[in-house]
């Protein structure tokens, strides 16, 4: 098991180059916020992320390459489809 803080620095270490701010929510839930450190360009934002299942490096990698995947899916498909 992981503290918050812990699995906070986890997540945004996983989002290398890319910037990560990760906060925990007052419900126990974290927001995720995944920027372009040299435009600011937010890539990526998730507000209400349940850590229940987030107990192992394995379940937090998933994440991590789950968000990863949406992030480039965004990148490819045009912003207003």
């Amino acid at each position: 098991m992981f503290s918050m803080r812990e699995l906070r620095q986890i997540i945004e270490c996983g989002f290398l180059p890319f910037s990560c701010t990760c906060t925990a929510n007052p419900d126990g839930s974290l927001m995720i916020k995944v920027f372009d450190p040299s435009t600011g360009q937010v890539e990526l934002l998730v507000t209400a992320v349940t850590t229940e299942k987030l107990t192992s490096s394995r379940a937090i990698a998933e994440l991590i390459g789950e968000l990863c995947s949406e992030m480039a899916i965004r990148r490819i498909l045009p912003r207003d489809a």
